[in-house]
């Protein structure tokens, strides 16, 4: 089968895309509006894109013309950190997905606590053993959209937080203690499962 994104709906094209590229990352972005209001929000078209300096990426699509107040927070104040989340964490995570006022905050919303940053204002969830404290650097609308579009967001990482029960010698993470949760096609998301490993043939 073949689909030309001119001539394919764009519902389809969501769930054609959302369907293949999997599994993907979640990025539990945390934000702050001018006015000084927290928010916090999934996204997971969401991953690293370098480590000279460490950068992080996520895109915000918009609902018709307007911008999701993560964006919108981020383009203001040019800060966000980046929660990951965990098993233990899903549900919570689920429900910072739901339209809640931009007056109101999704941490009381979710039930989840925010801590003081260190570098940048945004708060971070204590209850997530990873946070990266970030600057915004860059961000590009995606053009000749139809349906609201996109934005792209990169982030400057300038502070990593990871929990001491996860992290193991030289800087590696405890996989079986870290549990991720990766997002699937519509409501599904995935837990690590087997793993195996392949050597690079540059490596000895």
């Amino acid at each position: 089968m073949q689909f030309n994104p001119e001539q394919t709906d764009q519902k389809d094209l969501y769930k054609l895309l959302t369907g293949i590229v999997i599994p993907r990352p979640i990025g539990w972005i945390s934000s702050l509006s001018a006015d000084g209001i927290p928010n916090l929000a999934p996204f997971s078209f969401f991953n690293a894109v370098g480590d000279d300096p460490p950068h992080v990426m996520f895109s915000a699509s918009a609902h018709g013309k307007a911008n999701k107040d993560t964006l919108n927070n981020v383009l203001s104040t040019k800060e966000f950190v980046v929660n990951m989340v965990t098993e233990q964490l899903a549900e919570r995570m689920n429900m910072t997905a739901h339209p809640v006022p931009s007056h109101e905050s999704e941490f009381e919303f979710a039930g989840v606590t925010p801590i003081a940053s260190v570098l940048v204002k945004p708060s971070r969830v204590k209850e997530s053993p990873v946070t990266m404290e970030c600057e915004l650097v860059h961000h590009y609308s995606l053009e000749n959209h139809k349906h609201g579009g996109s934005t792209i967001i990169i982030g400057r990482i300038v502070m990593f937080h990871v929990a001491d029960e996860i992290l193991l010698d030289d800087f590696k993470i405890n996989l079986d203690n870290y549990q991720p949760i990766a997002r699937l096609a519509g409501a599904h998301y995935s837990k690590l499962g087997e793993l195996f490993s392949i050597k690079r043939t540059n490596q000895p």
